[in-house]
């Protein structure tokens, strides 16, 4: 049989819905087209790893050719996606050319939101690519770097002035680290400061922080942040940032390290698709996870704004968007065999967070952990979820090397930009 003849599905995405929708269909006599901007599948939940210097890059990224070697109906395409054309059956790449599809799945993930505010983008990064993290890095360690040299009490105070704006996962993870780090990692590293003095905020502006988990583990987190000595600010929003500080209602804090946590917005390609949108950019796709009015378009994971049968959204975490991928393959299966698609049923694995050393939480159904046993949970279920063996070896020896002598292995700056080295 000629493969030309054979229905062509092309993934936008590499990510979590992107990689398990491909690889489902790697039984079904289709031809795929995975199209990417990166040429690596991503980890993200271990994002702020190689941000805080505890991974390097590979140890959490692996080559979308290499995972999908032995999947012979798939091509990888190094690109980037500007439109979708879905009158004409095709995606605009960024070189010019189309790429045509008889089904199509969106799943090109989400970017930071500022929320009106993007001129605060150049003075706080926040933390969705390889690039953000190694900025991140490379802004964290900098910070000691000129404290250090510098003689102004002052401008000493600013560099060791860390904030992270945003009390979700990803700002609680960045919080407790950079507190360990200033108070176990660079401990005796250096001759005129001390680096336990600096000073870690995180700023929600809702009443608390990890809003997704119930009120008591909320508090919890809140508890054994405070404990490696993070300063937790809630319901007090950042209403201006510069590359000197941010501005805390009537008060201006100076900084001159502030990270981004507080808020994602779907990538722009939703808005090529014609369809209405919701408030964050997201595609209120049907129970199938087709987009309305084109049998043909699909859209997963962060793109996809997805009601559950209580009203409740599908929340934008891993384990949602490789469901969401592999039920697009199901529906895609079945729109071939010119069935009817079945509804997409979300099934919760709970919620998890790590705090720091030995402090985490645990949200699953009616079982509600926190601390040494939540975060030894919370390391388990991340090794598991690794893809590849070297990475799984790789990360938790490097976690156990961390655990008995407090070093971080990643610390080396290198690349410009990412500082205010001014």
């Amino acid at each position: 049989m000629d493969v030309s003849s054979l229905p062509r599905v092309v993934v936008v995405g590499g990510g979590f819905a992107g990689l398990w929708a491909t690889r489902a269909l790697a039984r079904d006599r289709v031809r795929i087209t995975l199209v990417d901007r990166s040429n690596h599948h991503l980890f993200q939940p271990l994002l702020y790893q190689v941000a805080t210097a505890g991974l390097s890059a590979p140890d959490i990224a692996a080559p979308l050719r290499h995972i999908l070697r032995g999947q012979r109906n798939v091509e990888v395409r190094l690109a980037d996606v500007e439109a979708v054309d879905a009158a004409a059956g095709c995606i605009r790449l960024d070189d010019g050319t189309d790429l045509a599809y008889d089904y199509l799945l969106l799943a090109a993930g989400s970017t930071h939101a500022y929320f009106g505010n993007d001129q605060w983008a150049a003075h706080a990064p926040g933390l969705k690519t390889l690039d953000d993290a190694l900025g991140i890095r490379r802004r964290v360690l900098l910070a000691f770097e000129r404290a250090e040299a510098e003689s102004d009490p002052a401008k000493r105070a600013a560099w060791l002035d860390f904030a992270i704006i945003g009390g979700g996962p990803t700002g609680v993870e960045l919080a407790g680290t950079l507190a360990e780090i200033a108070r176990h990692t660079l401990r005796d590293e250096f001759r005129n400061i001390d680096p336990a003095s600096a000073r870690v905020r995180l700023i929600e502006a809702g009443p608390r922080v990890l809003a997704s988990f119930p009120d008591a583990l909320s508090e919890r987190a809140r508890r054994q942040l405070e404990r490696l000595g993070v300063e937790v600010l809630t319901g007090t929003p950042v209403t201006a940032i510069d590359a000197s500080g941010y501005r805390l209602g009537d008060r201006f804090m100076p900084s001159r390290t502030v990270l981004w946590a507080a808020g994602v917005a779907a990538s722009p390609l939703a808005r090529s698709l014609g369809v209405p949108l919701d408030r964050a950019g997201r595609v209120p796709v049907e129970s199938d996870l087709g987009v309305p009015g084109q049998p043909r378009i699909f859209v997963a994971g962060d793109l996809a704004a997805v009601t559950r049968p209580d009203g409740q959204p599908v929340p934008g975490v891993a384990p949602a968007a490789k469901q969401m991928g592999r039920h697009v393959a199901q529906a895609i299966r079945a729109r071939i065999g010119g069935h009817a698609a079945p509804a997409f049923g979300y099934r919760d694995w709970g919620n998890l967070a790590t705090i720091g050393r030995m402090a985490a939480v645990v949200h699953f159904g009616r079982i509600k952990l926190s601390g040494v046993l939540a975060w030894w949970f919370w390391l388990l279920v991340h090794i598991l979820f690794l893809i590849g063996f070297r990475n799984r070896v790789v990360v938790m020896f490097n976690w156990t090397w961390a655990y008995w002598s407090y070093q971080r292995a990643a610390r080396i700056i290198f690349g410009k930009g990412g500082s205010g080295g001014t």
